[in-house]
């Protein structure tokens, strides 16, 4: 499990796992900083001691392989696995060029120091200046509020409302830099992964320049190269896709936060100040607590926390409740308070205040006091406005007749459904294509009077007006399933399997709408639509959560994969009927839990030559040049997210002493490997499913006769049930 999303509604609680988890945000960041910083200081080295360069690139590239990247969520992407796993690639070239002395290019300052220096400068020291601000405010608030609650009752009316009024804007002002603080915090957790990476592509670029191996080292890898830039590139446009998102919904809570309270197991929760009182003359103490009361149970939950001094946790205390009452001013010098007796206490009354009159009654109506309000602490989760988009006759000619027209007039356009129309005339398009009186009278082939770019925003506005998204709120979560996890053959399956669930004139529109996508992406040449850009335009449109949280919006990458699989798969899909013996959408795991990683495999893998990555804005003279042309270079995926990724990495052997040999550096497998040039058997530890036509599939105890080394590293070469194949050397035990 990585860090923990930062949820909006919690800066209205700021609860003490709130701050925990925000604590782990900021830990996260400060050791990307040191990072950062130690790599920096290594490249500079690179160019000031030339002497010791070997020294320095082994210290880098020791960096590079321990470092990994954190992630927000349960799952990551291909393209984010194969950003992790390209730093231990880099590691792997630095130690293979060790043994060369040649003068490094001073173009490392441009290519690698500055562009670290900026985003340490410019991303994460802007961060922390926001913590700065942060836990001042958080200072100031809570001493006000407790300077607020000690004024006495007896003060001028005129008096208390003031500081009431003064409280409460200090209390929004602070709510305001919490909200922004945790943007900013999972932003820059995000934007880190190709903000650092990219510099590293440039940086190898230099390096091959004063090499004499850097020209062949760039023809064996310029695959590699060019996989990894893309998935930078899908990367970013898919952290663009859900930032856009996060701050629409952080915009939603800011103007409602009240509307927008997660679902929670707790009638009424919050901040309360407890009364604890002392033996005379020392009169009593209030102290802050985090409390919690579960009204089927009559369960009351209270833990001490202090905001202030970075956050002190105390011991909690449990109790039942037995009656609440509601305390007059001239009772008690204190307002907002109230009374709770305990049923498993005899005689025991504890008197709290709470931080306004308004969250006293929600208080005393959670606790069955004598004064309730018409609404609870929880608010349900607000449905979405239904407009007049539907899934019937009218809509499916609306639909119809804008992917006619855009594959009339703008099948070719650039940048076709990611640049938008004008919202005025979006809207006007709209509501004559829902109107039946002119829906027929509109001519979006011939007439010169709608752009292409306005169409494609009010087909994707319709969709998403729908009542609900496409592909169902309930069939979501079975949708993203497949998308984190399994082989390729099994992702497809099962989006086959869920689409054929789907009601049939969801299913239906989808069947167009993919068709066209499909059609759209094969023209990707000429409006750089690729599948994987059609992925980030159209998994918000088609897919939607029901509830609307951080934690979703951070699984809308996801939803872009499963748009991709649509697409590069639209036939089998679609008109074929899926596997009824495919299981359920929780049983799509492709391998077991404990199943090590397969070592990637790939026509023309090298043998002992490190990864070579190159700086796709850097160019060759025509005559050096030994990459395709960039008309001929891709702007996105080559292979979507649905395809393996082809990256090579370490790979763990099997249990036991053989598990620590290192198989990406090419060639050498160690001990381990030198034990079986000669044929011998051995026994499958985990369960495989082959995923091209030269691998074996087996199960778990399946024995393997007459098995060697393989030309492909980290795979063996063995015999099952008559058949030869290729078996991925870390889901075997020799005999």
């Amino acid at each position: 499990m990585g860090l923990q999303p930062l949820e909006f509604s919690d800066c209205y609680l700021d609860s003490p796992w709130f701050r925990e988890r925000i604590r782990a945000h900021e830990a996260e960041l400060e050791r990307t900083n040191k990072f950062i910083k130690e790599l920096i200081k290594d490249g500079k080295n690179l160019i000031a001691a030339t002497k010791s360069l070997s020294v320095a690139q082994r210290k880098f590239a020791h960096s590079l392989r321990d470092f990994k990247f954190e992630f927000i969520g349960d799952a990551v992407t291909d393209d984010e696995r194969c950003i992790d796993a390209s730093l231990r690639e880099f590691s792997n070239f630095l130690k293979n060029l060790e043994e060369q002395r040649e003068i490094m290019a001073l173009s490392v300052t441009e290519t690698l120091i500055k562009p670290l220096e900026k985003f340490r400068k410019e991303q994460l020291g802007a961060v922390k200046e926001e913590k700065k601000k942060f836990d001042k405010e958080t200072e100031k608030n809570y001493s006000l509020i407790d300077k607020h609650l000690n004024l006495s009752a007896k003060k001028k009316d005129s008096h208390l409302q003031e500081a009431d009024i003064q409280v409460e804007q200090n209390r929004q002002h602070f709510y305001e830099l919490s909200l922004e603080y945790v943007c900013k915090l999972q932003e820059i957790q995000e934007r880190k992964k190709f903000e650092f990476v990219e510099p590293m592509l440039s940086f190898f670029q230099g390096m091959f320049t004063f090499y004499h191996q850097g020209h062949e080292l760039a023809k064996d890898f310029n695959h590699y190269k060019m996989e990894l830039q893309i998935n930078i590139q899908n990367t970013r446009n898919r952290f663009e896709g859900t930032r856009s998102e996060v701050e629409e919904l952080m915009n939603k809570i800011r103007q409602n936060p009240k509307d927008h309270k997660r679902a929670s197991q707790f009638t009424a929760e919050g901040y309360l100040y407890v009364q604890e009182k002392r033996p005379a003359p020392f009169g009593s103490n209030w102290v802050k607590h985090y409390c919690m009361y579960r009204k089927a149970a009559k369960k009351f939950n209270m833990i001490p926390f202090e905001h202030r001094s970075g956050g002190k946790l105390g011991d909690g205390e449990v109790f039942f409740l037995k009656e609440c009452t509601k305390r007059h001013t001239d009772s008690i010098d204190r307002r907002f308070c109230f009374d709770i007796e305990a049923a498993d206490r005899p005689g025991v009354s504890l008197t709290m205040q709470a931080f306004s009159e308004e969250e006293r009654k929600q208080w005393l109506e959670a606790l069955g006091g004598k004064e309730a309000l018409s609404h609870s602490f929880n608010t349900a989760i607000i449905p979405r406005p239904e407009g007049n988009a539907q899934l019937d006759k009218m809509g499916f000619t609306i639909i119809r007749k804008c992917i006619s027209a855009v594959e009339t007039r703008g099948i070719n356009d650039q940048g076709l459904y990611r640049v938008v129309g004008v919202s005025s005339k979006v809207q006007r398009l709209l509501s004559m294509l829902m109107d039946v009186k002119t829906c027929n009278e509109v001519d979006l082939e011939n007439s010169a009077d709608w752009e292409v770019k306005t169409i494609t925003s009010a087909m994707k506005q319709y969709l998403r007006s729908l009542p609900e998204p496409l592909m169902t709120y309930e069939l979501h979560g079975d949708f993203i399933v497949p998308a984190k996890s399994g082989s390729p053959e099994s992702r497809v399956n099962a989006i086959h399997f869920l689409v054929h669930k789907l009601p049939e004139k969801n299913k239906e529109m989808l069947d167009i709408l993919v068709k066209h996508l499909t059609n759209v992406s094969n023209h990707s040449k000429q409006n750089l639509m690729t599948v994987a850009n059609l992925g980030v335009v159209f998994g918000p449109t088609l897919m939607r959560p029901q509830e609307e949280t951080v934690a979703a919006l951070m699984d809308l990458k996801f939803q872009n994969i499963v748009v991709e699989i649509l697409i590069e798969n639209h036939e089998k899909i679609f008109r074929t009927p899926p596997d009824t013996t495919f299981p359920e959408p929780t049983c799509l795991s492709a391998s077991p839990p404990n199943a090590p990683p397969r070592q990637s495999k790939r026509q023309g893998q090298r043998t002992k030559r490190p990864v070579a990555v190159y700086n796709l804005c850097l160019e060759l003279e025509d005559g050096d040049n030994p990459y395709p042309s960039k008309e001929d270079t891709p702007t996105s995926s080559l292979d979507s997210l649905s395809s393996p990724s082809p990256v090579t990495t370490a790979v763990p052997g099997p249990p036991g002493p053989d598990k620590n040999h290192l198989l990406a550096d090419g060639g050498s497998f160690g001990d381990w490997a030198s034990t079986i040039i000669s044929s011998r058997k051995a026994r499958a530890v985990y369960p495989c499913e082959a995923e091209h036509s030269s691998e074996l599939s087996f199960e778990i105890g399946a024995i393997f006769e007459d098995v060697q080394t393989s030309r492909e590293p980290g795979w063996l070469e063995g015999t099952l049930n008559g058949k030869r194949g290729l078996i991925p050397q870390n889901y075997v035990k020799l005999l």
